[in-house]
């Protein structure tokens, strides 16, 4: 099942219509989509707005593919349940965000394993016909290490 999520702050129409669109040429391929505050209906696949978390704990981990806007939330989550990932970065040019942050998100971890970028609709579709190729991350903990935050400690003591 592919999890489609753009998070509760702002709707991403671009990245839901983009799949939207792929999902009507691939009838067989099951997705869901929380949309967000959006006035999109998507045609192609079912939806909600909003969900509670125990929802959408479920969906992530009952996916085999998170899509997402390059936000840090679905991008950690995606690390700490071991999901594949393609994310789609808002442009603040296009009013989808109120700067380019998630561009710069998606630059920098773009190269590590089970995060893949889609810089357009067109690479969404393209990236979703080879699914296959996507790999699963290594799992990340959903805590700090004991080592970050003795670093951490140190620097705000000053001991460092």
């Amino acid at each position: 099942m592919i999890f489609v999520t753009v998070g509760y702050q702002m709707a991403f129409d671009r990245l839901v219509d983009a799949v939207d669109l792929w999902a009507a040429a691939h009838p067989q391929a099951e997705i869901f989509a929380q949309i967000g505050p959006s006035e999109l209906r998507p045609k192609n696949i079912p939806f909600t707005a909003f969900m509670e978390p125990v929802e959408f704990t479920r969906r992530v981990e009952e996916c085999s593919v998170l899509v997402a806007h390059a936000g840090m939330g679905s991008i950690l989550t995606a690390l700490q349940y071991g999901k594949p990932i393609l994310v789609m970065p808002r442009h603040a040019a296009k009013g989808e965000t109120r700067n380019d942050h998630q561009i710069a998100t998606a630059q920098q971890l773009g190269e590590r394993p089970g995060i893949e970028v889609a810089v357009d609709e067109r690479e969404i579709a393209d990236k979703l016909d080879r699914l296959s190729n996507l790999s699963a991350p290594p799992k990340i903990s959903n805590t700090a290490s004991p080592e970050l935050v003795a670093r951490l400690k140190s620097f705000i003591d000053g001991t460092d």
